[in-house]
């Protein structure tokens, strides 16, 4: 039998009627996340992009979502405001068939981390740049199955590896678990 614990879910609710194009998500995001932290603002280490139709004079801010090895099996059409739009389009996931949320340096998929730092940020920094109010930052708990949690770690460790190599990563957690053991 699996076990289920709660989780904390962090998500980011988008108001498309809001988002007025300005794209501080983008820079900021890309910023945060620069070697050093704030040395640049490359946009293809952000994990947010907004999508634009100048059609309709629409933005769509979309933050980068889990990565699937596959590409989708549907390829839907969604239709807003009587215009047509691809499914992929929306869609937060990097995958093989897609460039966007990857990173640059290693062509690593991305993922939005929601700003994860040290002191924790009460928000991403995409929320708080967000001077039009179309991100607003939401946290819910969620019922997690054990067994899907070990694949996140077990996917976390391969992209670890690829870019610093299997030694290092087995460095690290014998580190990690000598400084458990110690007290």
């Amino acid at each position: 039998m699996r076990r289920a614990d709660g989780k904390t879910v962090k998500t980011i609710k988008i108001d498309v009627a809001k988002c007025n194009g300005c794209r501080a998500c983008e820079v900021i995001c890309a910023a945060f996340h620069a070697k050093p932290q704030y040395s640049s603002t490359n946009p293809a280490r952000s994990r947010i992009r907004v999508i634009r139709d100048q059609v309709a004079d629409l933005y769509l801010p979309v933050y980068a979502g889990e990565y699937t090895a596959a590409e989708c099996a549907g390829r839907d059409k969604y239709v807003i405001d009587g215009r047509e739009y691809e499914e992929c389009a929306f869609c937060r996931a990097s995958c093989p068939s897609r460039d966007v949320f990857k990173e640059p340096d290693s062509d690593l998929p991305l993922k939005c981390d929601m700003c994860e730092s040290d002191p924790t940020l009460a928000e991403p920094l995409c929320v708080k740049w967000c001077l039009a109010d179309a991100l607003v930052f939401e946290e819910r708990e969620v019922e997690v199955d054990k067994a899907a949690a070990i694949d996140d770690v077990d996917l976390g460790l391969r992209a670890l590896a690829h870019v610093h190599g299997w030694q290092k990563v087995k460095d690290a957690l014998r580190r990690l678990g000598g400084a458990g053991n110690e007290g």
